[in-house]
């Protein structure tokens, strides 16, 4: 479940982090205020949550079991543990 918050969180950051190495490579400088106005946070604020939108709807797609299967959780079976499996 961790993984899953911190790749949501990296996807957030990353218009961000995009825009900043914009700033440091045209030496516009990254810590001036004038270049994170109000206008450019909202289309990065923007962009990063259509990234996070959709690695939400990639991790909802693409993770689980497959669809009909049933867990069966860990047992002891004859003194030996069987790991939980999907079946």
């Amino acid at each position: 479940m961790i993984r899953q918050i911190f790749t949501e969180i990296l996807l957030f950051c990353i218009p961000f982090a995009v825009y900043a190495v914009f700033l440091f490579a045209t030496r516009k400088g990254v810590l001036h205020p004038e270049a994170w106005n109000m206008r450019v946070l909202g289309w990065l604020t923007a962009a990063a949550l259509l990234l996070m939108i959709g690695g939400f709807a990639y991790l909802a797609q693409h993770s689980g079991h497959p669809v009909g299967m049933n867990y069966i959780p860990p047992h002891m079976e004859n003194g030996k543990l069987i790991p939980g499996q999907f079946k």
